[in-house]
């Protein structure tokens, strides 16, 4: 093989490759972090003896938006709903031969689960007992340990600069570092800021469930302004598996939606 055939066929070597790779890039999708987004209410329906309702309508309708759920509970009497956005709820429980049960004004955070349990009485399904969710003084669904800043607290903390950053240091366990990047790599000066004593880039940043970390400076990329966060959530420890890429925290941001109200 002369000197210019083996170089013409080195080449098309290096073309094929750059080929196959451009194409197994374009095809791969980074897995979503999508429930980061949601909450979720679930619950236990019993009869005046405890014993369990199957088939019981749940309807779940948000206070502010006026949209709704339905769902029905299972063989065990028990019920869930998914994929809520933060948000407050009311709760509507219905059933054959009893009255209707009602819960109302229920918080509900992102990455986390309410627990409302409902015990129904005897009557007619047009009557209704209502009552009003109380916030349980433990959390026996899940073990992370979590600090949750909701829209009155993101606007009304006294924060340096507005800067959404600065609201992690508002966590136990969090301190800032005394450097930054340049203000060419960090615009929006974001700080670095160390969670549980681990390298300020171990930190994860979630916006509506989609990565906001950089992968190479370790910082957030969007930092959202206050006014538009609706609620954060700071897991400095027994976050979820689905936050793998974070080895210090996860910080969890939502972006206010619409409502039915000017």
């Amino acid at each position: 093989m002369t000197w210019e055939a083996l170089m013409k066929a080195k080449a098309s070597v290096a073309l094929t490759t750059l080929a196959v790779f451009t194409l197994a890039i374009s095809l791969w999708t980074p897995p979503a972090s999508g429930q980061a987004v949601f909450g979720s209410i679930f619950g236990t329906v019993t009869d005046p003896s405890g014993a369990a309702v199957p088939n019981a309508k749940v309807t779940v309708t948000s206070i502010a938006k006026g949209t709704s759920v339905e769902t029905a509970t299972n063989a065990d009497g028990n019920y869930s709903v998914t994929h809520l956005i933060p948000d407050v709820y009311n709760i509507k429980v219905e059933g054959a031969g009893f009255k209707s049960f009602e819960a109302t004004n229920i918080v509900v955070s992102a990455d986390t689960a309410a627990r409302v349990d409902g015990q129904f009485q005897v009557g007619g399904s047009t009557e209704t007992v209502e009552v009003t969710a109380e916030t349980p003084q433990l959390k026996t669904d899940r073990a992370d340990v979590a600090t949750i800043f909701n829209d009155r607290a993101v606007e009304d903390l006294p924060l340096f600069n507005r800067n959404f950053t600065q609201l992690v240091l508002a966590s136990p366990g969090t301190q800032q570092l005394g450097w930054s990047h340049a203000a060419g790599e960090n615009p929006q000066g974001s700080k670095q800021i160390r969670v549980d004593g681990q390298p300020f880039a171990g930190t994860g940043f979630q916006l509506d469930g989609t990565d906001n970390r950089d992968p190479i400076l370790g910082i957030i990329v969007i930092n959202p302004t206050l006014e538009s966060v609706t609620e954060a959530k700071m897991t400095s420890q027994n976050y979820d598996a689905e936050f793998g890429q974070a080895i210090a925290g996860v910080v969890a941001s939502q972006t206010k939606s619409g409502s039915n109200t000017l």
